[in-house]
């Protein structure tokens, strides 16, 4: 007599399909600008499930993921959304992100390489601050990846995940504001500072630096930013 058994798939092929696509679909909210007037903040499940080429379970389990960090709202028979924050809660991440980045800069001073840290000149050199027209686009992504840089750039773990966290909603500020007040061309002369205190190993100038930098933002922010 055959008995009856449990058809089951391997928990890696499983795990592995939910992660890839709550990986995705966390880049590609990230890879848009959602505070940007008219930026289209509600998802279509059904579209998802056929760009993504996957079925609704593992699609169901990414939102429901997404959800609970704060980058999605599920409402029950009105559709799934892009969350924004207020404007209070995104000048509260920014100065959370400024506490965050400045300490990342000063281990970076005590633990990244010299070559590490000459990454960095790809991402501010090849910009001229008098002659940005042309390359917003560019530099936008350029100042994205910078600060992403300089936190990978301390080695500290949990640095890197509580600012994933934040990630998205303090990249899309940035982005929309980026060239606003003469921002760009300012950006660039700080981030040329921040190198030269990395690059000679000036702990106390590179946290300095950056946290001021970043805000700087927030001072735009709280002046010019209507959010509400």
């Amino acid at each position: 007599m055959i008995k009856a058994q449990l058809e089951i798939q391997p928990i890696e092929e499983v795990q592995s399909l939910k992660s890839r696509t709550y990986e995705a679909l966390k880049a590609a909210i990230g890879a848009m600008k959602i505070y940007d007037a008219g930026a289209e903040l509600r998802l279509d499940e059904r579209a998802l499930s056929l760009q993504f080429g996957v079925s609704r379970t593992p699609l169901r389990e990414a939102l429901a993921q997404l959800e609970q960090e704060g980058l999605v709202r599920i409402a029950p028979r009105r559709g799934i959304f892009i969350v924004r924050k207020t404007k209070a809660e995104i000048l509260e991440m920014i100065t959370v992100w400024a506490a965050l980045e400045s300490m990342a800069a000063r281990l970076a001073t005590e633990v990244a390489s010299d070559e590490e840290i000459a990454g960095l000149h790809t991402l501010v050199d090849t910009f001229d601050s008098d002659a940005l027209e042309g390359h917003v686009g560019e530099y936008s992504d350029a100042n994205i990846r910078f600060h992403a840089a300089i936190i990978a750039l301390s080695g500290c773990k949990l640095i890197a995940e509580i600012t994933n966290g934040l990630f998205t909603h303090v990249r899309g500020i940035r982005q929309r504001t980026i060239f606003e007040k003469d921002r760009a061309r300012r950006s660039i002369v700080d981030h040329k500072e921040i190198i030269e205190a990395l690059e000679t190993r000036n702990g106390e100038r590179a946290e300095r630096l950056v946290r001021e930098h970043t805000l700087k933002l927030r001072q735009h922010v709280e002046q010019f930013v209507q959010l509400d």
